[in-house]
């Protein structure tokens, strides 16, 4: 790059951005180290060439940079500015004070098996998270992967544009391409422009190849060579080169380096899936119950507070993978310490549990902590904290790391970050997000209306209290989906609720339990699976040990009657609260037509939960598809007894009445739900059971159809639901389907 060049980029980054020093240069741009002087951060300064900006014009770029600026993942390096200098074009990212997935071949030519399929792994997650914005990478090579602290990271979705013809044969004339040869999938080297998700699965597979072999799968004196063996050769065995790489990672290799896009895998995503299964087999995964701790406090008050030290310290822990952490409603069921700890650890699964105090007097706060191993009773660690509650945020971070320590858990580089990385806001607002967070958990419709005015007493206290926001978006949202029995109109709830989580995410961009309200809502709002899927993926990796995203994400794949992934995840949420999920795994059985297995699944969950409604219905209706109408309709009926102003569990009843041709005690019920909705809101979908059970359809899809236009009950899960059965294959149906985005 030229010294003109750069000095017009100094011009115009002049009050901003400092420059320092050049740091890398490549065929495409000038890259530069510069100091952002509004945030006061190191940040990393690309310039194109002049032949490169000329090509694209600044119109076409200044459309692309936005949409790559709005990608927000883990693993893709963040676009936080662009620009015009002279005749350049730039943009600006953080700097990364690590190495180039290039540099670190250039030094070990291959790495070992296991790293290079983790690597994959993230940088999979990153590009099925930018297709489900409709955005294909196009330039992905090990110079775009940079490494910091263990965790891999996409760079330059900034250039990584779709030329028009018009724009190619300019940059032809000048020498330049976009793409890299050795990495190019053989339609992009083609020159089709409207390529998709599996070109960048080629690429990707020739950088894991690269990884393992110590070379891409084709080479050549000259990019033309290269390319030429693209369409005339097939890639060949990775253990050819690697003899000790496991043959079904070379079988993954082969499928997603086939010449023909529609054989290859049809997402990174797929391909990284592939990859997982040829991994050793772990080791039992080391687990622990966060026991309630005990409020010792004067003050019966301070209750929420030790309630929500528990909360937190399990939070903490749920972000670490190689972990098992039993979530709070399970272990919440033993806040009396009325069984033992070998009895408690029992019934929770796990191998060992965090007891402990907390005293609270002032701005003082005493917490004393233990790990015991639960088959031998033994302290595996202890500590006594006795602080100033400014303290708190930092306690519970070295709890959590000296549980992970005592169970030899191993923590990724950024996991650790994660764990170390204090909350912004204040104490007062913590305290006040904690008796937000008491409240919610009541699942009552008064305690959860409670929990939106103490988290907004939290935001106002401290407008950073990013988890305040969080317990908004997740108390609005249960309105929204009808838990709250139709407090709250659902259009209010969803906007509420998507406000929120935006909010939070705007102020902490890694708090998973955000994305995953937005992924929740994405798909039960507004219909878009593949944005859903994408947020829940994030979720999952910044809290893998998330009971509730993994329950969500069992919601999502049960909508699109992908039921073996479903119960993978809902029997994974049972894992991780063994006392609170058991109902999920029934019901999707059910939809799944598996209905002896449902039966038993929902009678265990009855068990553990006797007076849980949701437990209830699900065994009602396991009992009504295996023919017993008798047991079915009694369960209802203790569901209805318990919530007689939930109109979903009382529409219900009315169609089990109805489909056990008890049609007048069915009408009874209709008259109910009518007379119910002139005092609030009752949601069509749930009327809509009744008329379904009474053979009724065109009146049951009219009112589907009026739930599609309110957003309400459980629409979005419809079309594998059990209750509608009967309508699956009336033309009116279908026609609700496709408007669902789900035909």
């Amino acid at each position: 790059m030229s010294h003109e060049s750069l000095d017009k980029l100094n011009v115009v980054l002049a009050g901003r951005y400092a420059i320092e020093r050049e740091i890398a240069k490549g065929g495409m741009a000038t890259v530069y180290l510069a100091d952002d002087l509004r945030h006061n951060r190191k940040v990393a300064v690309k310039l194109l060439r002049p032949e490169l900006a000329s090509a694209l014009g600044p119109d076409r770029f200044a459309r692309e940079i936005a949409i790559a600026a709005r990608l927000s993942h883990p693993h893709i390096l963040a676009l936080y500015d662009s620009g015009e200098a002279g005749d350049g074009l730039f943009y600006v990212m953080p700097y990364v004070s690590g190495e180039s997935l290039r540099q670190k071949l250039a030094r070990e030519k291959q790495l070992a098996v296991a790293d290079a399929i983790d690597i994959t792994h993230q940088i999979a997650s990153a590009l099925d998270y930018a297709h489900a914005q409709s955005l294909v990478h196009r330039d992905i090579k090990p110079e775009n992967i940079l490494l910091y602290e263990g965790e891999a990271m996409l760079a330059d979705f900034g250039i990584a544009l779709a030329p028009t013809p018009a724009e190619d044969e300019r940059l032809t004339s000048f020498g330049l391409t976009l793409g890299t040869p050795q990495y190019m999938s053989p339609e992009q080297a083609a020159g089709e422009t409207d390529l998709d998700a599996r070109s960048d699965v080629y690429s990707l597979a020739c950088v894991l190849f690269e990884l393992i072999a110590g070379r891409p799968p084709f080479v050549g004196a000259n990019p033309a060579a290269v390319i030429a063996k693209r369409f005339t050769e097939t890639a060949p065995p990775v253990r050819r080169f690697r003899p000790n790489a496991p043959q079904a990672v070379d079988d993954a290799l082969r499928k997603a380096l086939d010449r023909d896009p529609t054989a290859r895998f049809p997402s990174c995503g797929a391909f990284a899936e592939a990859l997982k299964s040829e991994t050793a087999s772990a080791p039992k995964m080391p687990s622990v119950a966060v026991l309630p701790f005990v409020n010792l406090s004067n003050d019966p008050e301070n209750e929420f507070f030790a309630d929500g030290i528990t909360e937190d310290v399990i939070a903490q822990l749920s972000k670490i993978k190689s972990l098992k952490v039993i979530s709070r409603a399970s272990v919440m069921k033993f806040k009396k310490r009325d069984e033992g700890l070998r009895e408690i650890s029992t019934a929770l699964e796990v191998g060992t549990v965090l007891d402990g105090t907390v005293r609270r007097a002032g701005d003082r706060v005493r917490i004393v902590a233990g790990l015991i191993d639960s088959d031998s009773g033994d302290s595996l660690w202890t500590e006594t904290y006795d602080r100033q509650l400014t303290d708190i945020f930092a306690i519970q971070t070295d709890v959590a790391l000296h549980i992970a320590g005592a169970l030899e858990a191993e923590l990724s580089p950024r996991e650790r970050a994660r764990l170390r990385r204090e909350p912004s806001y204040n104490v007062q607002a913590y305290q006040l997000y904690l008796q937000g967070r008491f409240c919610y958990s009541r699942f009552t419709d008064e305690g959860m209306l409670k929990a939106i005015e103490y988290h907004h007493q939290a935001i106002d206290a401290d407008p950073r209290c990013a988890s305040a926001y969080v317990g908004l978006a997740e108390t609005y949202a249960e309105f929204a989906i009808g838990q709250g029995g139709g407090v709250i109109q659902p259009a209010e709830a969803y906007r509420f609720a998507k406000d929120a989580a935006l909010r939070a995410l705007a102020i902490d961009n890694e708090l998973g339990e955000a994305h995953a309200v937005l992924a929740l809502l994405k798909f039960i709002h507004d219909y878009d699976w593949k944005g859903a899927e994408a947020e829940f993926k994030v979720a999952l990796e910044l809290s893998p040990g998330s009971a509730d995203i993994h329950d969500y994400y069992g919601w999502w794949a049960s909508s699109q009657e992908r039921y073996d992934e479903a119960l993978e995840h809902v029997r994974r949420a049972n894992e991780l609260d063994p006392l609170a999920h058991r109902s999920d795994v029934a019901s999707t059985l059910i939809r799944a037509g598996r209905y002896e297995e449902a039966l038993a699944s929902a009678k265990r969950g009855v068990d553990v939960e006797p007076e849980y409604a949701r437990a209830r219905s699900t065994l009602a209706w396991a009992f009504i598809k295996t023919g017993n109408f008798d047991e079915g309709i009694a369960n209802l009926r203790l569901a209805v007894s318990g919530n007689l102003q939930h109109t979903m569990y009382i529409a219900q009843l009315g169609e089990a009445y109805a489909v056990a041709g008890r049609t007048e005690e069915a009408r009874v019920i209709l008259r109910q739900l009518e007379e119910m909705s002139r005092e609030r809101y009752v949601s069509p979908y749930h009327i809509a059971y009744v008329y379904t059970g009474l053979g009724e359809y065109d009146r049951a899809i009219d009112l589907l159809e009026q739930a599609l236009a309110d957003h309400s009950g459980s629409i979005y899960g419809v079309k594998g639901s059990f209750l509608f059965t009967p309508l699956k294959s009336h033309p009116r149906f279908q026609n609700l389907l496709k408007k669902l985005n789900l035909a």
